[in-house]
């Protein structure tokens, strides 16, 4: 029996982004209190290097935030629901929101201000290069996350937006070569994004083959 698609009304849509986007932000929220905390009394329970703690949960919260909008598709195609669909864009925004807090707090934190020797960070150190790659190939997509966008940009909207998988490898791969010992942590989004790659491999495949039977 297939279930029928779930069709929002105005009030359950605005409710549903409501909570969509109070999850979003609840990770900010709490890191944000653990930052005053720290700076108030010393025990924001950000370990005993606090600098290193903020920027690997807004990595981390940016990497896992990328994980979710990629399966959205997945989702929608083994559910049938496309309402799913209308939640993508704002979780990719929320993406690049954590990951632009990611990369401030390099700046700001670890650089403190010396923002010229990002270059040579980048030059020297292959995890910032992947990382700060991944970051510009998702300016653009932010850019033209707009209606006016999609509208004027037409077929080479999707095709530009296909860069998200690029930033996805990169994301992964940043993280990867970031943790110097333990790889378990990792290795499971790195597990994660080659099943969604995948999904979308086979997808096509099941696709070309129809089209090849059907002409």
């Amino acid at each position: 029996m297939t279930r029928s698609p779930w069709r929002p009304g105005p009030k359950a849509l605005f409710a549903t982004k409501t909570l969509v986007h109070l999850l979003a932000l609840t990770p900010a929220a709490i890191l944000a209190w653990q930052i005053r905390e720290e700076f108030l009394t010393g025990s924001g329970g950000l370990g005993a290097d606090p600098v290193a703690e903020i920027e690997h949960r807004l990595g981390l919260w940016a990497l896992r935030l990328l994980m979710i909008t990629l399966a959205i598709t997945p989702l929608r195609q083994i559910t049938g629901q496309t309402a799913l669909m209308r939640f993508r864009r704002m979780l990719g925004l929320y993406t690049f929101a954590y990951a632009t807090l990611h990369f401030s707090a390099y700046l700001v934190l670890d650089l403190r201000g010396y923002w010229t020797q990002i270059f040579e960070e980048i030059a020297k150190r292959p995890y910032i290069t992947v990382g700060f790659t991944a970051w510009l190939l998702l300016l653009p997509l932010a850019i033209t996350s707009t209606q006016a966008a999609i509208r004027r940009l037409g077929r080479r909207w999707a095709q530009l937006h296909r860069l998200v998988y690029a930033v996805a490898v990169l994301a992964v791969l940043h993280f990867w070569w970031l943790v110097k010992s333990d790889i378990r942590e990792p290795a499971l989004y790195a597990g994660i994004l080659a099943l969604l790659l995948g999904w979308r491999i086979w997808k096509r495949a099941v696709s070309a083959r129809r089209t090849a039977a059907a002409g």
